[in-house]
């Protein structure tokens, strides 16, 4: 069976037809299936099919894996453009297919130039740059035109074996570790066993090693959070007669637990209007939470001058949990801007080009302003709090450049309504994971329609809400003090390591054409 696959894959359409399902195949490594193992066999079925091509066929070959990852893997973006962004069904797939076709250029380039400066030998071939043009390329698909990190290969590894390592390397250093891995796996199918007898060890030893390079242990201390999940309906969110009975469902849920806890989460916009046009709301809330030594950290609209930003925001108490008066103020301190705003979605570039074409360019607050790189913790009751806006926790060198010593929680929130059922939102959950596992640090993710979750400091979710119910996530969370690897270091390791490494290769090369 496999000689007649072999054959048959020499013909140039059939194999860029199994190089489709091999890259489609790995939309089951990531959440909510996360059979980790088919990322490694996928990249190493196509690493071996590949093994002979030309720079240009490679490029084709490797464009056609990427498709299929992207295309079957975030499938799920054009749920927003067809339910709420005014499109027919045929044009938001066509625009997600255009999406998963740029996206799959990242593979692509990979491919072309591991053919073009392929070694002749296969282990510097599959074990030396292959992982390092992969990195590399997941690493730039993460940042030009404004960046889309997702589904990188590490990704697949929140539930897996290795994903300890994250500690130490992150999610791009896991992304190298499964192509290496990969490419021993791809040495296999030559009959090169020994590639993989020792590729293994050293990942087993390594995973094994890797929290000794971590200080992170228990305080001693914990807080008590409620998370809340509105489960409001994202075709009455923006609606101006939805706004007061939206402000009061999320009082309303979280008036129970005002007695008996110290810091409650409500998700991004949960108050969808800017701060000024619910000034009443805003001070009665202040004072609920100040009574009951409390804080609320919400999502809203924040506005200065002309400018207006999505933020977060602390009402009731700051510095400490018991306080004669309330901090907050409009326009005050203590506020979070979002940094990474989503392309469409929050800005539009060109946009006097774009938005008289389709409904879908005037989605609701889809002009907003953008917040600094980097920003203070939020102070809630004393606690020092890391925020992530939505699509910002993706981008794990920001969520570190906010992360100091003092930092006791992560908190990403979100609204995944956008989304339906899809497996976007679970994606995304999988992605917040593996930011606690980098940095060290309880995550707490609060959002609209779920999935609204608590993660420990070693990326386990250990709370949950189910999603599309409106309800209270109730959780004591133990804290945590000291640092990892990664919040010490960052990307910057491993990026240097392929980079050099490529370098080496590239200038051996040059040198044997002289």
């Amino acid at each position: 069976m496999l000689n007649k696959l072999r054959a048959s894959a020499h013909h140039s359409k059939i194999r860029l037809v199994l190089a489709y399902f091999a890259g489609a195949s790995t939309a089951l490594a990531f959440a909510p299936y996360s059979i980790w193992p088919i990322y490694l066999v996928a990249m190493a079925f196509a690493l071996h099919l590949s093994r002979t091509l030309s720079p240009k066929q490679s490029f084709n070959f490797w464009l056609s894996f990427g498709f299929g990852c992207f295309s079957v893997g975030i499938s799920w973006v054009h749920v927003s453009m067809d339910k709420f962004g005014g499109l027919p069904l045929i044009a938001s797939i066509g625009l997600m297919a255009l999406l998963a076709l740029y996206l799959a250029l990242y593979p692509a380039l990979s491919g072309y130039l591991l053919q073009k400066l392929s070694p002749k030998n296969p282990l510097t071939r599959n074990l030396l740059l292959f992982p390092v043009l992969w990195t590399l390329t997941e690493w730039a698909r993460g940042w030009v035109l404004t960046g889309f990190p997702w589904l990188w290969a590490g990704y697949s590894q929140t539930e897996g074996p290795i994903k300890e390592l994250a500690s130490v390397i992150g999610a791009l250093g896991l992304s190298y570790l499964i192509a290496m891995f990969a490419g021993s796996l791809a040495l296999c199918l030559q009959k090169r066993w020994h590639s993989a007898a020792i590729i293994l060890p050293l990942l087993i030893a390594a995973t094994y090693l890797s929290p000794m390079l971590s200080s992170v242990e228990a305080k001693g201390e914990s807080v008590k959070v409620t998370l809340v999940q509105g489960n409001i309906a994202q075709s009455m969110k923006w609606e101006p007669e939805a706004l007061w009975p939206t402000m009061l469902k999320y009082m309303d849920l979280s008036r129970p637990e005002l007695a008996d806890t110290d810091i409650f989460i409500w998700p991004e916009a949960a108050i969808p209007a800017p701060e000024s046009m619910v000034a009443d709301f805003l001070d009665n809330a202040n004072k609920v939470a100040n009574l009951n030594n409390s804080a609320i950290i919400t999502g809203i609209i924040s506005q200065q001058q002309d400018s207006f930003y999505n933020s977060l925001i602390v009402l009731g108490n700051h510095d400490k949990p018991e306080q004669e008066q309330a901090d907050y103020t409009i326009g005050g301190g203590n506020e979070f801007k979002k940094h990474h705003l989503l392309p469409i979605g929050e800005f539009v570039p060109f946009e006097s080009l774009l938005r008289p074409i389709a409904p879908f360019f005037n989605l609701p607050m889809s002009s907003f302003a953008r917040g600094e790189y980097q920003q203070a913790n939020l102070d809630a009751v004393g606690h020092q709090i890391a925020p992530a806006i939505c699509y910002e926790i993706a981008f794990p060198e920001q969520l570190r450049a906010n992360v100091n010593e003092d930092t006791e929680l992560l908190l990403t929130v979100s609204n995944d309504a956008w989304f339906g059922s899809s497996n976007g939102p679970l994606q995304h959950m999988e992605i917040a994971q593996m930011r606690s596992i980098e940095l060290g640090r309880p995550l707490v993710r609060a959002t609209n329609t779920g999935v609204t979750a608590v993660v420990d400091e070693h990326g386990n979710i250990t709370h949950r809400l189910p999603q599309f119910e409106a309800g209270v996530l109730v959780a004591d969370i133990p804290l945590v003090k000291g640092s990892t690897a990664f919040s010490k270091w960052g990307e910057w390791p491993i990026l240097l390591w392929s980079s050099l490494l490529l370098a080496l290769v590239v200038f051996r090369k040059i040198s044997s054409k002289t």
